[in-house]
């Protein structure tokens, strides 16, 4: 019997009806050219096979006196975790995404093992998906991606591929912040160590006047209170709606390479347009820019040590109509953010992400303060594998991850590359946000005023 450590007791406070505290992935597959008619249902019964996970897919939940503790299920029901399933005709990409949504919104039973596995057939075009949740106190987003990719091989040939349950996980990192709830592991955090964080206050108190100062004076500079009241920081229901598409990462390299910026750049960018498109359909476009909360790496050398992330608020244009001008305050905005860092310690760089949170660490525990907003979105990029990858033979065309949905931050875009792909996943309240698949054509959209923008068409 293990306890749970503080963070991921969190992730269990902090779930709700209305907030499901699991991540996912939905990894699109390809048949193999010599599949037969009873591909699917073979590969089926394979993983059914596996009816002995290893942790910490065999572990459940166990509470005594308030405090949780990982115990290994004695009981595991294999047709409990894993589904296989067929989408009703036509079996569109869109009834694929309707189902995704459907399961998302769903609670985990807190009686057996946080995760479920859901294996799909009837996809027009001789395809097949995988959707896997994982409760956010079993592993954290990155975690959850590097397991899948452990389940996959970079050899077509390979066959009887045990999947994701069937492999002895590594150790678990939490090195890149992967989602919203990241905010509360950086408090968490914050309150470790306190007599290390302590020296950090003289340089940090510096480093906050020199914020209030700087956002009097420059329209572009982001603070931490900056964020305006929109549809996003509403209250939100249990009801999800998922949306993913996949765009050319070349033609974002092009964009970047013309305007001297970065490809997470141009990303912010184009989701400040999706986002002023949709909000304008909607007749809630506000006149202050959103802000966006984005988990970066800092790190300037090759070392694999030491804790150099930051959540930087990012200002996404929103107020902005044209899509150069609107590229130069996300990149104004972003370089101030890292410029910022550069000249602190790690201790100050967490402290400073942890007070730059704060507010919405705030909400998330006691919502007593539901005005108090540092940023309206999540949006965090993941890297991903650059070679084609298979599962017994299936080649992966795409993988979306589908990540939290918090009360007040209705919205959240993750996405991760793979080969020449960058794979954007949107979760959203259903009720809070209607047609929020809108986004997926304002952000193919945003992409071609781009390319117009720098003269490449």
């Amino acid at each position: 019997m293990k306890a749970l450590s503080p963070v991921d007791q969190l992730f269990l406070w902090l779930e709700k009806r209305q907030q499901p505290m699991h991540v996912a992935g939905l990894q699109l597959f390809s048949f193999p050219e010599d599949a037969g008619p009873k591909y699917v249902s073979e590969l089926a019964q394979h993983m059914r096979d596996y009816c002995s996970p290893v942790a910490p897919f065999n572990q459940r939940l166990t509470r005594r006196l308030g405090q949780y503790y990982w115990t290994e299920d004695k009981h595991f029901d294999i047709d409990h975790h894993f589904r296989h399933e067929a989408l009703p005709k036509p079996g569109r990409i869109r009834e694929l995404l309707s189902l995704v949504s459907a399961e998302h919104s769903n609670l985990l039973d807190r009686e057996r093992p946080l995760w479920e596995a859901h294996l799909i057939e009837g996809i027009r075009g001789r395809q097949f998906a995988l959707y896997t949740k994982i409760h956010h106190s079993v592993v954290d987003g990155i975690s959850a991606m590097r397991m899948g990719m452990r389940a996959l091989s970079t050899d077509p040939e390979e066959r009887e591929l045990p999947p994701v349950w069937a492999y002895e996980p590594k150790k678990r990192s939490r090195s890149l912040p992967s989602s919203p709830v990241d905010v509360a592991s950086s408090l968490a955090r914050l309150g470790a160590g306190l007599s290390k964080q302590a020296a950090t206050v003289p340089g940090l108190a510096r480093e906050i006047y020199k914020v209030s100062q700087k956002a009097k004076k420059d329209e572009n500079y982001v603070s931490i209170f900056q964020a305006p009241d929109t549809v996003l920081n509403q209250t939100v229901t249990g009801s999800r709606r998922f949306a993913a598409q996949s765009y050319s990462l070349s033609r974002l390299k092009v964009i970047a390479k013309a305007f001297g910026c970065t490809v997470n750049t141009v990303v912010l960018s184009m989701c400040g347009h999706a986002l002023r498109e949709y909000m304008i359909s909607q007749n809630a476009l506000p006149d202050e820019p959103l802000i966006a909360m984005v988990p970066m790496s800092l790190r300037q050398d090759d070392s694999a040590g030491g804790n150099q992330i930051g959540m930087i608020l990012a200002n996404l244009g929103t107020h902005i109509c044209d899509p150069a001008n609107r590229l130069r305050v996300v990149h104004d905005s972003v370089q101030e953010a890292k410029e910022r860092f550069s000249q602190m310690s790690p201790e100050e760089i967490l402290n400073f992400t942890a007070l730059t949170m704060a507010p919405t660490g705030l909400n998330l525990l006691t919502g007593l303060a539901p005005k108090w907003r540092a940023f309206n979105v999540v949006i965090s990029n993941v890297p991903g594998p650059k070679e084609p990858l298979y599962w017994n033979g299936a080649q992966l065309q795409g993988m979306y991850p589908v990540s939290i949905v918090l009360d007040r931050i209705a919205l959240n875009i993750t996405l991760t590359s793979y080969q020449d792909q960058l794979e954007f996943g949107l979760i959203a309240c259903r009720r809070t946000l209607p047609s929020m698949q809108r986004l997926l054509d304002y952000l193919e959209q945003s992409i071609r005023e781009l390319e117009i923008a720098a003269g490449i068409k």
